[in-house]
């Protein structure tokens, strides 16, 4: 008896210890900054490119779309965080396993999460030094520095950040993303309204050739997929917040994502359709790029960005932080301690920011990335759960809703991959390492 309390004494630890199960006392808008640090991401300044390879029509279809689907999704991860009376699914893999049994649900969700995870990350050290770069161009125009040079600015601060050690503790940081992701969405289509319709502007697509056409719309599909990717820290988030049977967490949490999922509307569209109205198919992969003029504004824009791209790194690095510590803590039995922290942090920071400075290929690495990892734990990874779970009557609302949901994001894992691979292939063949 007294061996297997101690053994409880000990798992309570190191689940306080470790960074997703230490803390519960959020508040509900806490989910809420959280969640807007989480999906409004880099891949908003992307959007105006993408309707320009989607057009017109097809584009709003798929921005409106991919917010309902996404919401839907979001609000069934919500709902199964506390299924099971009694018990928590604190981890996107806990949930997989009860849906798809222990083995299974670990090799379903485990890689694609942390490849959502990592690739976001790496992403994330591309955007911080684009923007630093783009920052340092317009304040000084005549002096030249490689970009591998300012991921390597970006990536510095990332080794004193990666050591708070739970959600709660990175709720500042999160706050000041959640506030900048408002700030540079809103510059970048005020400043475009301010520019004026170009001369000259052109809706039609810019590729000539058929192919060209449909490679760069799968491209964009990749571009949209990747701006709604919250959902993979969705239960590490609301683990953070307190329970009881009378009030569950997926109440608060659910207000903290309607919030978070309006701010997203004003963050997206705005940008996606003026950005467009404005330069056609002339605008750049990253909207920022496209606007010169007038020059503090947008040299405060990108620096909105570094500081939001700071704070969303952090979100999605902690649960990969999670997953390397249970590992090393349960199954190889180390004691939980600093120097183990230090070692495994500054591994995958130094990891990821050498990644970012050897592929900077940022639009590219979007449609290839949101396709391939973010579709499924996006799209339709939590609909295949629900089913499995829940069981719902064939035919029924439910059911149908899920299985369109699993058609479409299917399809766009399969076509959205193609479509950022050609555009990789396209960037690397002029482009020297390290440049």
């Amino acid at each position: 008896m007294g061996n297997g309390m101690a053994r409880s004494e000990k798992e309570k630890a190191i689940e306080e210890w470790l960074p997703i199960s230490a803390s519960r006392n959020a508040k509900w808008w806490y989910s809420a900054f959280h969640n807007v640090t989480a999906m409004v991401g880099a891949g908003v300044l992307g959007l105006p490119h993408a309707m320009s390879e989607l057009g017109w029509g097809p584009g709003v279809v798929i921005l409106i779309l991919s917010w309902v689907i996404t919401l839907y999704t979001l609000w069934q991860m919500v709902e199964m965080h506390e299924m099971v009376p009694g018990k928590r699914f604190d981890r996107y893999h806990e949930l997989g396993q009860q849906a798809f049994g222990e083995k299974l649900g670990l090799w379903i969700v485990v890689p694609q999460q942390l490849l959502v995870e990592i690739s976001v990350d790496i992403v994330y050290m591309v955007t911080g030094g684009t923007s630093l770069k783009k920052f340092h161009d317009v304040i000084v125009p005549d002096k030249k520095i490689k970009l591998t040079y300012f991921i390597m600015i970006f990536g510095s601060c990332h080794f004193f950040l990666a050591f708070l050690p739970n959600f709660n503790a990175i709720s500042g940081v999160s706050l000041a993303a959640a506030i900048m992701s408002l700030s540079y969405s809103t510059i970048a289509w005020t400043a475009s309204v301010h520019k004026g319709v170009q001369e000259n502007v052109d809706y039609s697509y810019i590729a000539s050739t058929t192919t060209g056409k449909v490679f760069n719309f799968l491209s964009a599909l990749g571009s949209v997929a990747f701006a709604y990717a919250g959902h993979n820290v969705v239960l590490e988030i609301q683990a953070t917040i307190p329970s009881t049977p009378e009030r569950p967490s997926k109440k608060p949490m659910w207000r903290g994502v309607l919030v978070a999922y309006i701010i997203v509307a004003i963050c997206y569209f705005p940008v996606a359709l003026v950005g467009f109205y404005i330069f056609g198919n002339s605008v750049d992969g990253n909207i920022l790029i496209s606007l010169d003029k007038p020059k503090w504004l947008i040299a405060m824009a990108n620096m909105f960005v570094v500081i939001h791209v700071i704070g969303s790194y952090q979100i999605y690095a902690i649960p990969v932080f999670d997953m390397m510590e249970t590992v090393l803590v349960k199954k190889l039995h180390f004691t939980p301690c600093f120097r183990l922290r230090f070692f495994t942090r500054t591994t995958y920071v130094a990891l990821t920011m050498f990644a970012g400075m050897t592929f900077p290929f940022f639009d590219g690495l979007l449609g290839f990335f949101g396709g391939f990892a973010f579709a499924p734990t996006t799209y339709f990874l939590p609909c295949i759960m629900w089913l499995a779970i829940y069981k719902p009557r064939i035919f029924s609302l439910s059911w149908c809703t899920n299985w369109i949901c699993i058609i479409l994001g299917l399809l766009l894992m399969i076509l959205a991959p193609i479509g950022g691979l050609r555009s990789i292939i396209i960037d690397a063949k002029n482009y020297h390492f390290y440049s």
